[in-house]
């Protein structure tokens, strides 16, 4: 049973911000430590990559665990409202995929950097986080996962 009414949790799940989340400016400050310069949310691409790199022809998402489904301890599904959820969280993932593809399509490369890698008791040290996306950049592979 939900603690607030439904009206409260809507206007809670509303406020969720999608840009500058806690995981995503930890990992700028790292890489712009490491001399990588980079766009932020860029509309003219499919799925608005968090970063951008045009210079490696390179994007990076960092996912929220929870929104994206990841499967880590962070990507719990609500008791109430199962079927909702699930069916919200499968409809997110595949429509992460979609964006995925289109952009290997436009002749991106695609790197999935997740929140619990960032952040929480399963987080990394965020330099060593810096220094595997530099190396994927650097790497020319079409596509990553840090998670």
């Amino acid at each position: 049973m939900d603690s607030v009414t439904t009206t409260v949790r809507s206007k809670i799940m509303a406020s969720v911000g999608q840009k500058n989340t806690g995981a995503e400016v930890l990992l700028r400050k790292a890489l712009h430590r490491r001399g990588l310069r980079y766009k932020l949310h860029d509309r003219s691409l499919p799925g608005s990559p968090d970063l951008v790199f045009p210079r490696f022809d390179a994007v990076v998402f960092v996912h929220g665990c929870y929104w994206h489904s990841h499967g880590c301890h962070r990507s719990t599904v609500p008791k109430t409202r199962n079927a909702f959820w699930t069916s919200k969280f499968a409809a997110n993932k595949v429509r992460d995929e979609r964006k995925r593809m289109e952009l290997l399509g436009l002749g991106w490369r695609v790197l999935t950097v997740w929140e619990c890698t960032l952040r929480g008791k399963t987080a990394k040290p965020v330099d060593i986080l810096g220094k595997r996306v530099e190396a994927w950049l650097i790497s020319k592979k079409r596509t990553g996962d840090i998670g």
